[in-house]
């Protein structure tokens, strides 16, 4: 269990999908793919950044495994491969008890404040 644990942490894949999620333009263009596919040009539309630019955070989400990219012709299609986002769910997830304990801890001390105020 504890070697499956370790393996997970030193995944190179999820180094790759915390790094892709962690732009903020990148977290906007999977909101708008995951609304349905798109060219290229329909996702660089919102944004006031070059199309090589848009390109260079469109090749970061596509090695994350983040997305799909279609060619028709000249045209890319880009559409949202939501599966790598399943293992950074599922990590993110261990530490769910972490939190709620610590904000428990951090409710129940404001409690004790405000009682002790009062």
């Amino acid at each position: 269990m504890a070697r499956a644990r370790t393996a997970a942490i030193d995944d190179p894949r999820l180094d790759a999908v915390f790094s892709a999620l962690s732009d903020p333009t990148r977290r906007r263009i999977l909101a708008r793919i995951s609304k349905g596919p798109a060219s290229v040009g329909e996702i660089a539309e919102p944004f006031a950044m070059s199309l090589p630019a848009i390109s260079k955070h469109l090749r970061v989400l596509e090695q994350a495994g983040l997305l799909r990219r279609e060619r028709d012709g000249r045209v890319h299609h880009i559409s949202l491969d939501a599966r790598p986002l399943e293992p950074a769910g599922r990590f993110i997830e261990r530490y769910r008890a972490f939190w709620d304990q610590t904000l428990e801890g951090l409710a129940l001390y404001l409690e004790e404040e405000d009682d002790d105020r009062a």
